[in-house]
């Protein structure tokens, strides 16, 4: 997803480019992608100049968005899973002593991913090198991320 971040506005970017830029397998990367695509966040196009991009700016992209969309519901434990299909697993969570310990630690790593962006996790465009060696990078526009953003 940071790969597709840097890449956003400039068309779809190859599993291949992605894969190399990297260094992960190209068939761990597809089925990433394909689970990106089916909760909505990226976009697929077929042929010689296909690939994969983001459906929605960087910045409007919660991080929460993406690590549900990989990992399912955001909880340290069962017990305290957000999700409603997983509410009734655990059959003691309302007399247990530690569910609230565990639906704080819940509440409190939701809230931080909740608070960042994809954005952020992309540098600005003019730090970065292209994925494609031939194509010149574009101007930085005013969509770039706050400065001291991590890289």
């Amino acid at each position: 997803m940071v790969q597709l971040g840097r890449h956003y506005g400039r068309g779809p970017a190859s599993l291949a480019e992605i894969a190399a830029a990297e260094d992960l397998p190209r068939a761990y990367l597809e089925q990433l992608a394909f689970v990106l695509r089916d909760a909505g966040l990226v976009a697929s196009t077929r042929g010689a100049h296909g690939g994969y991009e983001l459906r929605r700016p960087p910045q409007d992209i919660p991080m929460s968005e993406i690590l549900r969309a990989l990992e399912g519901p955001l909880a340290p434990m069962i017990c305290a899973t957000d999700a409603p299909e997983h509410a009734d697993l655990c059959g003691r969570t309302a007399s247990c002593t530690v569910n609230l310990l565990w639906v704080r630690v819940r509440d409190a790593v939701a809230g931080a991913l909740d608070g960042m962006t994809l954005a952020e996790l992309v540098p600005p465009r003019s730090m970065l090198v292209p994925l494609e060696p031939s194509a010149a990078a574009p101007e930085p526009t005013s969509n770039q991320p706050l400065e001291g953003a991590l890289t």
